[in-house]
């Protein structure tokens, strides 16, 4: 049986940069009255996403846009490095949310991409889709949801029992509670029959899978810009499935590069993509609600009912680099920032 596991954002394959394109952590003397002209941009990313995100094209292009990446040294005050116009992160640690949130207390001023605070509410999946939940898209025809799900903190043995008191039907999509950034947090499985649920390992979340033409559309939300694509995703199950299929299924890793199916020969009403004015008021709501600025959500379209969508995850700061022409939508989005600051300076604001 072909399974296609979690096409996780975090583990992407980059392009070598030339550390020439990066500006220094601290910037010489005398660049000051330079740099008062240029948009500074701090940023706080893993080794791998650093990698991933800060590739040539974008390096390159940010520059001719007058826009400098600094790395921020996570060892020294913020306040001895930069001045920064934005700080862009992926850090999950308490410590750095402590070093990040005093630093914008006394610089107001600065655009932090984005609040440590507001990147915690996805950091629990059963947190993340509650803002969905509550979403009133009742003025379009198309309906999005979440699949049914149910959170299990601890107790393998309990699960059956939970499972048949909530009403959920086989086959169940299992996942982690908590997203930290680790490949772990990102592994799924897929549970066939209620013999085998004891076998999993809260904490956890079980979601009912949803047939979805295998298809998965991720859409990539940069400040009010938003792009989708497709990615294969889990096949569909029929009768003949949950008849011959019983256990645990452990569902591997694919990349982002080999997982895509914008070019894939695909029947039409399933490789369709969601009108954009739903996916414009969904990401303007979801904006709103988590105020995040750089986020992506995993959207399917429930087989045979094509007005019905569900919303499967949300991530932070996903891998952009996957994303068709990422270079110019966040370039352009950083611009935008760096004009309303300049604006709001005039205005005294």
């Amino acid at each position: 049986m072909r399974l296609h596991g979690d096409v996780s954002d975090d583990e992407e394959e980059g392009a070598v940069m030339d550390p020439a394109l990066l500006s220094p952590s601290s910037p010489p003397a005398g660049a000051a009255a330079a740099a008062a002209s240029r948009l500074v941009v701090g940023y706080a990313l893993t080794k791998k996403k650093v990698k991933s995100f800060l590739q040539p094209k974008l390096l390159l292009l940010a520059r001719k846009k007058g826009i400098s990446f600094i790395s921020i040294d996570e060892t020294r005050p913020l306040s001895e490095q930069g001045p920064f116009d934005i700080i862009l992160h992926k850090k999950t640690s308490k410590e750095w949310q402590r070093f990040l949130e005093d630093y914008h207390e006394v610089h107001p001023e600065v655009t932090v991409l984005d609040p440590p605070n507001a990147i915690e509410h996805l950091n629990n999946r059963q947190s993340m889709l509650e803002e969905v939940a509550d979403l009133n898209l009742s003025s379009f025809y198309e309906e999005v949801c979440t699949p049914r799900q149910l959170v299990i903190m601890k107790d393998p043995s309990s699960i059956p029992t939970a499972v048949a008191m909530a009403g959920l039907t086989l086959p169940l999509v299992a996942k982690p509670l908590v997203v930290d950034g680790t490949s772990k947090s990102h592994e799924l499985s897929l549970a066939y029959d209620e013999a085998s649920l004891p076998m999993l390992d809260p904490p956890l979340v079980l979601q009912e899978f949803v047939n979805h033409g295998g298809i998965l559309f991720k859409v990539y939300i940069i400040g009010e810009a938003i792009q989708v694509v497709r990615r294969f995703s889990l096949p569909d199950v029929n009768t003949y499935d949950l008849l011959n299929n019983v256990g645990i299924y452990r569902l591997p890793r694919v990349s982002c590069a080999a997982a895509s199916a914008d070019h894939a020969d695909l029947d039409p009403r399933i490789a369709e993509l969601p009108p954009r004015p739903l996916l414009e008021k969904l990401g303007r709501e979801l904006r709103g609600r988590l105020g995040l600025r750089l986020f992506n959500i995993d959207m399917i379209r429930e087989l045979g009912a094509n007005d019905r969508y569900y919303i499967i995850d949300i991530n932070y700061f996903p891998g952009y680099g996957k994303m068709p022409g990422y270079e110019h939508i966040f370039t352009d989005f950083l611009q935008s920032l760096g004009q309303n600051k300049y604006q709001r300076c005039l205005s005294g604001g």
